[in-house]
Parts: C-alpha cells; sequence; structure tokens
C-alpha cells in the first residue's frame, strides 16, 4: 500500500473561525501556523464550526504561547464532561520561533494576533497567527479609501467592458 502524501504548509482545508477585524486594525507584517492544545469535546465543538477568535489575541508567557478568550462552544452531547468555552489554549510552536516571536513583541511593539482557525489536510486543528503593528486612524481611513476605490474600478470595468 502507498504511503499517504503529507499535507503542504500553505495546504488550506476547512475553515472553522476567522478574524475579519485583524486586516484592518493591524498591519500584518509575517504569518505563521501553530497547533493548538485542545481537551476533551473541544474538537468534536470545533467540527460544528461554530469558534470564535475576533475577539481573541495572543500572550508570550513563561517562554509559551497562549491564545487568550478564543471560543469554543460547549459541546451539546458532551454532557458533565464538557469544556469551559473561553479557557486559556496552549499554542505549539518550535522553540525558534517562539523566541523569534517574543523578541519581536519585545524589542519592535509589535502583537500577535490570530487571524484564522482551521483544520489542515491531516484533520488537525491549527490557528494562523500574524506578526502585527496597529494601524493608526489615518492608516485605517486610507486603507477604506484604497478598498473602496477598488470596488468602484471593478464596477467600471464590469459596466464598460
Amino acid at each position: 500500500m502507498a504511503p499517504k502524501p503529507k499535507a503542504k504548509a500553505g495546504d488550506n482545508g476547512k475553515t472553522i473561525a476567522e478574524n475579519r477585524k485583524a486586516r484592518y486594525n493591524f498591519a500584518i507584517e509575517d504569518d505563521f501556523e501553530a497547533g493548538i492544545v485542545l481537551h476533551g469535546t473541544e474538537v468534536k465543538a470545533l467540527r460544528t464550526g461554530k469558534a470564535n477568535i475576533a475577539e481573541s489575541y495572543v500572550s508570550y508567557e513563561d517562554g509559551e504561547l497562549w491564545l487568550i478568550n478564543g471560543h469554543i462552544p460547549e459541546y451539546l452531547q458532551g454532557n458533565r464532561f464538557n469544556h469551559e468555552p473561553r479557557r486559556r489554549r496552549k499554542l505549539l510552536m518550535s522553540k525558534r520561533e517562539i523566541s523569534r516571536l517574543s523578541q519581536a513583541v519585545a524589542r519592535d511593539g509589535m502583537t500577535l494576533v490570530p487571524l484564522r482557525l482551521y483544520f489542515n489536510g491531516r484533520g488537525l486543528a491549527k490557528l494562523k497567527i500574524a506578526l502585527a503593528k496597529g494601524k493608526k486612524v489615518h492608516d485605517k481611513r486610507q486603507s477604506e479609501r484604497k478598498r473602496d476605490w477598488q470596488r468602484e474600478k471593478g464596477r467600471l470595468l464590469r459596466e464598460k467592458g
């Protein structure tokens, strides 16, 4: 029997939750993929697709990365073995990546922002996190103008062309 092909790093599986405001509020410098330590019924709850990472953030504490305030709802059939919806979840990355991220946060004043929670090609839950800088108000207005112009340009091209 032939071995199973491995999933590529860019292989995108089923998206569970997306932080759409992150790209509006932050200037994304670099992004990374991290595994998540999940307990009990959390994977089954994630498969329902009702997780929320919009108000969450990533924190560096004692040499580890943690997802804070990410919401994974309770699994309905989980009875007394259910998990706590907003508990802190440890992120799994290599030590080299963690040290690089922690240095960037400490030195450059950058922030770690969760972008997307998804299942990869092998069915494992992964979190895409980004190293980002917060945008100022004028930067946000400029982003809006650029987005509106792209939308208007698309309309004009459809009408004329």
